[in-house]
């Protein structure tokens, strides 16, 4: 028996083949559904999911041998619905996993080795996979999709480098004067592009540092960056708050766009969207909005302050936190789906992913594997899959999202320029800052693709 260490009837640490074999399932045993869930999310830091697979199912079929044909098939018919049972949670919850072919190849061989022995079995395989390829090819579209989004947002029409061609640019209050519409929009980006992030793809930003992870194996597998691509929406939408404050030519109309974010902000924080608001916030932060003081003056800053005092960092952000635990118990006994919703800030999560993991050892003194950071890990991220599934309950407006996804934004240097273009230097400092500007956009020669076709996406992410 290999030795596996409990305490308080919980498992803390066992070496690595222990816990393999603790995932198989036999004729009268099948692991825990929590112990599925966290050995196959963190095991990937020990071995790649193709091994652990390949093992797992070995195991299987070696353990129902006896010697005699007749008397294993009849075992291995007894023990097919439970290996199918744990073939089905792993791709449902780690779909991505599948995108190694090795994997798909794998999960043929057992579907022909489920056909000999059970029929019943055999059809659930079937239906199993079927789902698989569905899923993963929904997964192919979105990124395909924000590729594309991502393009046109790079066209940058030559039309934004100068403060009066930009007055061509529609802005926001012209998309959508509306701050609770405009938070809606936001969320469902949001939703969206949280529904494709992979549980391990958290842990696997770690996987890949592991020093026994050197052979060349692991790259085989199509790598899923949704987790990337969801960091940089957050960017995404504080450069694009920024470029629509800085681009007015009037102090007025200014305020009047920092007043309408502030609203949006409010509304986000309402509806349990804590990644946008973080995203407003840090774009109203940003030193080339931050220092247009005759702007500021004009505006009442009560609610922007609630809000700033609401995502403080200080003390590890622990007003967000409250705020978060707060938004998770409603979430808990909601009835509607909007009162469902939480979109936690989520760079903040990754951090907090990222600290467990670099504060804790992975293995223990003997070389047991420290189980209980594997809990830890699983809870964290146990808590974003419950997030994740949300439906956005509110109604989509193509037009809007469109906007917020794909219309051009000032790059830092330009944001800067436009600043000071909307209020001039205050000091030497500033002054010098400006010229240089100048003329590093003067000497960026950029090639600009004219803009001729709308690019139309039905998903709107």
């Amino acid at each position: 028996v290999l030795h596996m260490c409990y305490h308080d009837n919980s498992l803390v640490s066992a070496s690595l083949e222990a816990l393999i074999q603790h995932l198989v399932p036999t004729v009268d045993y099948y692991p825990d559904r929590s112990y599925v869930f966290t050995f196959l999310l963190s095991s990937r830091l020990f071995l790649h999911p193709y091994e652990l697979m390949t093992r797992v199912c070995h195991l299987c079929v070696e353990q129902q041998r006896s010697g005699d044909a007749l008397l294993d098939k009849i075992r291995f018919r007894e023990v097919a619905p439970k290996l199918v049972q744990l073939l089905t949670e792993w791709t449902e919850t780690f779909p991505y996993d599948f995108r190694d072919e090795r994997m798909m190849r794998c999960l043929k061989d057992m579907t022909h080795h489920v056909a000999r022995g059970d029929e019943y079995s055999w059809r659930a395989m079937q239906q199993m996979t079927q789902r698989l390829i569905k899923r993963l090819s929904a997964l192919g579209q979105y990124e395909e999709a924000v590729a594309a989004l991502n393009a046109v947002a790079m066209e940058r029409p030559a039309s934004l480098k100068s403060k009066q061609a930009s007055a061509q640019r529609s802005d926001v209050l012209s998309v959508c004067d509306d701050p609770f519409v405009l938070a809606q929009q936001l969320t469902h980006i949001e939703l969206d592009r949280l529904s494709f992030i992979g549980p391990e793809e958290f842990i696997q930003t770690f996987a890949m540092k592991d020093p026994l992870e050197n052979h060349k194996g692991f790259f085989r597998k199509r790598k899923t960056s949704n987790l990337e691509a969801y960091v940089n929406w957050f960017n995404r939408l504080s450069y694009l708050v920024a470029t629509e404050i800085c681009m007015p030519v009037k102090k007025k109309h200014r305020a009047r766009i920092i007043e309408f974010f502030i609203d949006v902000a409010q509304e986000c924080f309402n509806i349990g969207n804590f990644n946008s608001l973080m995203a407003i916030i840090t774009g109203m932060n940003m030193s080339p909005v931050a220092r247009l003081k005759k702007t500021w003056n004009k505006v009442n800053t009560d609610k922007f302050e609630i809000l700033e005092h609401q995502m403080d960092p200080s003390s590890n952000f622990s007003n967000y936190r409250t705020a978060l635990r707060g938004a998770t118990q409603r979430s808990e006994t909601a009835h509607s789906s909007q009162e469902k919703i939480v979109i936690p800030f989520f760079s903040l999560l990754i951090k907090d992913i990222y600290f467990l993991n670099e504060g804790c050892a992975n293995r223990l003194a003997n070389g047991h594997i420290n189980f209980e950071k594997l809990w830890e890990l699983a809870k964290q991220v146990s808590e974003f899959l419950v997030w994740r599934q949300v439906v956005c309950p509110f109604d989509r407006d193509r037009r809007i999202l469109q906007y917020l996804v794909t219309t051009p934004v000032f790059t830092e240097d330009e944001l800067h320029l436009a600043s000071y273009e909307s209020e001039g230097p205050e000091n030497n400092m500033e002054k010098d800052s400006r010229r240089s500007l100048r003329w590093v956009l003067t000497q960026r020669i950029r090639t600009f693709k004219p803009i001729n076709q709308t690019h139309q996406n039905d998903n709107g992410f």
